[in-house]
């Protein structure tokens, strides 16, 4: 299985150099250097607007570019993040091995690496977003003896000159086929290029949202990915991104991973799928069903779904999109299929079925059961989240649920298997808590619940303090109301985001 998984990878360094992502060393990095002529190298990481930062290297010796892999570089902290004082700026950056590929759009052979930030003792930087996100990790294991493996939906808007020849109706494009969908190339060219980069990817597809706006027109995709650990969800997700900015910028087009382009039209979200994982087995499911730890577990994220926000709904456009028939959360419940709940459990290959041999009678070969698909779906993140922060908080949430003594009750009392907007289920939405209505609020939520972050350090006192200073900042408490009917407003808002991080 490893064997076949190695051969098959997309990944050039994993064919190559025969071995698992995971697994590769600073030989190995060398090694591939060296036998593919590679001219350059990238450190790549993330500073506190939440973008990839670059620095280059020419390689110019096996001394020098062993020198580089094994010590790092400094960089100047103060001008990636407010946090860090001009009096005592340099940091320095750490490349981790496994994050390596191959630049795709390099005009030279070039590798890229993905870095974690360290202070001038030595240690991790406390307030690092990546780091941050591993000790998070290490505790959860620590308390559940749970890994939690997570997967994103990856939504995106493509806006470029109108393609009249073949329109789809407004707001029906989801997975339609070429040619009523015009940028599926692009998709399909990202698809390949992120699998390269170290990617897995599950599916791709047109997504629901497509519009015209006189000459141009806006087009919707998704690209979803695999599970797998929480730390490697986010280094995809942020590659993923890059590239498709990469691509945008390739075919003179625009891609925005804003939550809302315009108002009435189909919002991108970035719905985040989790798993219980021991001993490198799901353990969502007992017996058939959804096991007791799944619920307790979504119990934890309704129940700091109100401060999650912070992290994944970072703009004032991200409560344009958390609204009400729009499939899109706005109360904290959970069910099964269910697109208008907070927390939903998708379909999982649970039962054992028949389905691919009524499909297919000519098979006759045994169809094996393939146990461990299921998910579960936290509705909503969008394209403006803070990747590494958010995903800490999602196991910090996760953990709370697995550890909370009422947790199974709380799942039990916030279940529904109803539509809660629908007129004859009023007397259910009534009672349901609601998400925040703007980054003001969001920030309030924080601040009441800070101290599930900060417990045991995970989160510090300042990256709290930090979120909390910027959702204020917005002003905007009653923006909702302040914007209805403002066309051209909302339009120059939306136009202020668009390319949020």
């Amino acid at each position: 299985m490893r064997d076949r998984e190695v051969l098959m990878n997309p990944n050039r360094l994993v064919r190559q150099l025969k071995k698992p992502a995971s697994e590769f060393t600073k030989y190995d990095i060398i090694r591939f250097i060296d036998e593919n002529d590679i001219e350059l190298l990238n450190f790549k990481y993330v500073g506190e607007d939440g973008k990839l930062k670059t620095l280059n290297f020419v390689i110019t010796s096996k001394d020098y570019l062993d020198s580089v892999l094994s010590t790092g570089e400094r960089v100047d902290g103060s001008s990636l993040f407010s946090f860090v004082d001009a009096d005592r700026s340099d940091l320095y950056v750490i490349p981790r091995f496994k994050t390596a590929f191959v630049d795709p759009f390099a005009e030279r052979p070039t590798l890229n690496i993905l870095c974690s930030f360290y202070t001038a003792d030595g240690e991790p930087l406390e307030s690092a977003p990546e780091y941050i996100l591993k000790k998070a990790m290490v505790k959860f294991k620590k308390e559940t003896g749970y890994e939690l493996y997570a997967m994103g939906e990856l939504e995106y808007y493509v806006s470029g000159e109108k393609d009249s020849l073949f329109q789809p109706p407004p707001q029906k494009g989801y997975q339609t086929s070429a040619p009523f969908t015009h940028w599926e190339h692009l998709r399909i060219e990202a698809m390949q290029l992120i699998a390269q980069s170290g990617g897995k990817i599950k599916y791709g597809h047109s997504e629901v949202g497509n519009f015209s706006d006189g000459e141009k027109e806006y087009e919707q995709h998704e690209i979803e990915f695999m599970p797998v650990s929480a730390d490697d969800a986010v280094d995809q997700l942020l590659v993923a991104k890059w590239i498709l900015r990469m691509l945008g910028q390739k075919y003179g087009v625009q891609i925005s991973f804003a939550p809302k382009i315009t108002v009435g039209n189909a919002g991108s979200g970035l719905h985040i799928h989790m798993m219980l994982v021991k001993d490198g087995e799901n353990k969502m499911i007992d017996d058939f069903r959804l096991s007791d730890d799944a619920k307790r577990m979504i119990a934890g994220l309704l129940d700091l779904a109100q401060p999650l926000t912070a992290f994944g709904n970072t703009v004032p456009v991200s409560y344009l999109r958390l609204v009400p028939h729009q499939e899109a959360p706005t109360k904290i419940c959970w069910g099964d299929t269910n697109r208008s709940v907070l927390v939903r459990v998708p379909l999982g290959w649970v039962a054992e079925t028949n389905m691919i041999k009524d499909a297919n009678p000519q098979e006759t070969s045994k169809i094996p059961y393939i146990p461990g698909k299921q998910t579960v779906e936290f509705r909503v993140p969008d394209g403006s989240a803070d990747l590494y922060h958010l995903m800490a908080g999602i196991i910090i949430a996760a953990d709370k649920g697995l550890t909370d003594k009422n947790s199974l009750k709380r799942a039990e009392e916030l279940y529904v298997n109803v539509n809660i907007f629908a007129e004859e289920n009023k007397h259910i939405l009534d009672k349901l808590e609601s998400l925040p209505q703007s980054c003001w609020e969001s920030a309030e939520f924080l601040e009441q619940y800070r101290n599930y972050f900060e417990k045991d350090k995970i989160f510090p006192k300042g990256t709290i303090d930090r979120f909390i200073k910027q959702l204020k900042s917005y002003n905007d408490k009653d923006l909702s109301e302040r914007l209805y009917g403002k066309k051209e407003e909302i339009r120059k808002l939306v136009e202020n985001y668009i390319h949020c991080s």
